[in-house]
């Protein structure tokens, strides 16, 4: 089994959809580890705000298995591909790390990682110690050294 990092994100009826792709993923997968929940600013766009969270799995699908999965949930919960890039969403799950796979190519692990608070910040609420597969620092120790510009609030959820 691999663990892999997902992180979630919806600004389109956030709580109703965060909450059935928390349940989507712990039908499809089993057992979860849910990081805090953040409300953050729609990036890029002028929208509601976003509701962030990073979600972890153990999984033995390959990344491009996993990824139709994930797209699967998306598409159940409204969610319609080929929308601009920064737009309100239903949900967006998108594969943070696969194990300590680095494939450039696949964006893995996800850019987004380094660049948003509202990635790296529930990452390392749940996986500090862990390292990104590509610069070898731990999650924690990236996130103490983060200068983003997101204005994130943390709400008080219980699953």
């Amino acid at each position: 089994m691999t663990r892999v990092w997902i992180s979630a994100g919806t600004n389109v009826d956030a709580e109703t959809n965060m909450r059935a792709a928390v349940q989507n993923l712990r039908a499809e997968f089993g057992e979860l580890v849910l990081s805090p929940v953040y409300r953050t600013k729609a990036v890029g766009f002028e929208g509601d705000d976003f509701l962030n969270m990073v979600i972890g799995i153990d999984t033995e699908l390959p990344p491009d298995q996993l990824r139709t999965r994930l797209r699967t949930i998306e598409k159940s919960l409204g969610r319609v591909r080929g929308e601009e890039k920064f737009s309100p969403r239903t949900i967006d799950l998108d594969l943070l790390t696969w194990g300590e796979l680095v494939d450039e190519a696949a964006d893995i692990p996800r850019s987004e990682i380094l660049r948003y608070a509202f990635v790296l910040k529930p990452l390392a609420d749940v996986a500090p110690d862990e390292q990104h597969p590509e610069t070898g620092e731990s999650y924690a120790g990236i996130w103490r050294h983060f200068r983003g510009e997101e204005d994130m609030s943390l709400l008080d959820w219980d699953w």
